[in-house]
C-alpha cells in the first residue's frame, strides 16, 4: 500500500513501507514518463483485523479508511491482471497478491498463480517466479512445476534481470 500512500490516498491500517513512499512516487513518475504501464490493484479485500476470521469488505483501492487494512486484491483487480497475463509472453512475479497464508485472503494470489501456470502450459509463455513468499505461494497452490522458472533469490533475481553485477556471481567469475 506504499504506492497508494505515495499517491496521497488514505490506506487505513494497511502495511506501508514508510521509508519507500518517496521511491514509490518516483517509480510511478518514471513509468509515466517512459510510457510504461504500471498496474496497481483497483480494488482490495479489506479486513478489520489481521486474522483469517476478520470481518471483510471489498472496496476501491482509493477508499480505504479508518482501521481497515487491505489483505488481498479484489475481483476487479484479478480480472484486470488476468487480461494482462493472457496477452503477455514473459512475466516476472515477485510478491504475492495478498496474505495467502490465510485462506480468506488467498484468492488473488491463487488465481494469479493459476493464470501464470496456464499461460506457461498452454502458450509456452515464460513465467519467472522469484522471492521466498511467491515461491511458497505457487508451491502451496500446487503449481510450482507448471511455471518456467522458480528462483528463491528474490531481490537478487530482480537485480540480475536489471543487469546489475551480483557479488557472488562476480566472485565466481573472477577466476
Amino acid at each position: 500500500f506504499t504506492f497508494y500512500k505515495a499517491q496521497g490516498h488514505d490506506v487505513g491500517a494497511s502495511l506501508v513501507e514508510e521509508d519507500m513512499v518517496g521511491l514509490a512516487g518516483e517509480l510511478m513518475k518514471k513509468a509515466e514518463e517512459k510510457g510504461v504501464k504500471l498496474m496497481l490493484p483497483t480494488d482490495v479485500v479489506l479486513a478489520d483485523k489481521f486474522a483469517n476470521d476478520a470481518n471483510t469488505a471489498v472496496a476501491k483501492s482509493s477508499d480505504i479508511t479508518g482501521e481497515w487494512m487491505g489483505l488481498d486484491i479484489g475481483p476487479e483487480s484479478i480480472e484486470a491482471f488476468g487480461k494482462e497475463i493472457a496477452e503477455a509472453n514473459t512475466m516476472v512475479w515477485n510478491g504475492p497478491m495478498g496474505v495467502f497464508e490465510m485462506e480468506n485472503f488467498a484468492a488473488g494470489t491463487n488465481q494469479v498463480a493459476q493464470m501464470l501456470a496456464k499461460a506457461t502450459q498452454e502458450r509456452n509463455a515464460v513465467t519467472i517466479v522469484g522471492g521466498g513468499d511467491s515461491v511458497a505461494a505457487i508451491n502451496k497452490a500446487g503449481l510450482g512445476d507448471k511455471v518456467s522458472h522458480i528462483s528463491t533469490g528474490g531481490g537478487a533475481s530482480l537485480e540480475l534481470l536489471e543487469g546489475k553485477e551480483l557479488p557472488g556471481v562476480a566472485a565466481l567469475s573472477d577466476e
